[in-house]
């Protein structure tokens, strides 16, 4: 009996689980999409927005951990966009170190490499102003203007943002004693911010194979082409589940 892959989902700045739950309508009975919601938001709003990225990333390690405990033997992959690269790299090299089997694939979207943020994060240090905010969603072109225009959505949303931006800006890359040993798969908007050479610059934190596959648009290109970001990730993961690929066309 095939066991199947769970693949983990980290959110963008802002966001909760929600943004990956189409995902599951999408994609094959072999593929387990397992969005994981961060405090402060969606099922969790109850909990303290996180200030802190590396013990975000060792609270979360703790819960994917426990997750991981019930099917121990199914393989499993990481997948963060944006803030959400960051954390899934972070996990990748923590949940070998808490007892965890290493993931079987890393894809990190819509950032630049850990080590080459450069001016990538200057003006995400310091708390930024609602307005501040808003232009940045604007300007982004992945909200439409009806939920910004939603004061009550926006009031929910803005202070998570903030407090995401603060987590980008205060992201710190540390050298790990060991690169990953899994492959990793860089996608990117082709009018994002990141450079090609911040984008490749992610090929140094694996031992083995490495990808970088540009889409078209900007920030959002995974939910603009969301249909061939998803056949690119499925076709990934089939080549390591050894299962048939399926076709979006």
């Amino acid at each position: 009996m095939m066991l199947g892959l769970k693949l983990y989902c980290l959110p963008h700045s802002g966001a909760s689980a929600m943004v990956y739950s189409r995902w599951r309508r999408k994609l094959p009975a072999w593929l387990c999409i397992h969005p994981v919601e961060l405090p402060g938001r969606g099922l969790r709003m109850s909990e303290p927005l996180q200030q802190d990225i590396s013990a975000l990333v060792a609270q979360l390690a703790a819960e994917i951990r426990q997750d991981i405990s019930l099917n121990p033997n199914q393989p499993y992959a990481l997948l963060g966009h944006s803030l959400g690269a960051l954390l899934a790299f972070e996990l990748a090299h923590a949940l070998p170190k808490i007892g965890c089997a290493a993931p079987v694939a890393l894809f990190a979207s819509g950032t630049a490499a850990p080590t080459r943020r450069e001016d990538y994060d200057d003006d995400l240090k310091e708390p930024k102003t609602d307005k501040m905010l808003m232009d940045d969603l604007r300007s982004l072109q992945g909200t439409p203007e009806d939920v910004l225009a939603n004061q009550e959505l926006m009031a929910l949303t803005l202070p998570v943002m903030r407090a995401d931006y603060l987590l980008c800006g205060g992201y710190q890359y540390e050298h790990h004693n060991t690169k990953l040993t899994c492959p990793l798969h860089v996608l990117a908007g082709k009018t994002d911010k990141a450079t090609n050479d911040q984008l490749n610059a992610w090929q140094q934190e694996t031992l083995t194979d490495f990808s970088l596959t540009m889409f078209d648009g900007g920030h959002f290109f995974i939910q603009e082409h969301q249909d061939k970001v998803l056949s690119h990730i499925q076709d990934n993961l089939a080549s390591l589940a050894n299962v048939p690929v399926y076709n979006y066309a």
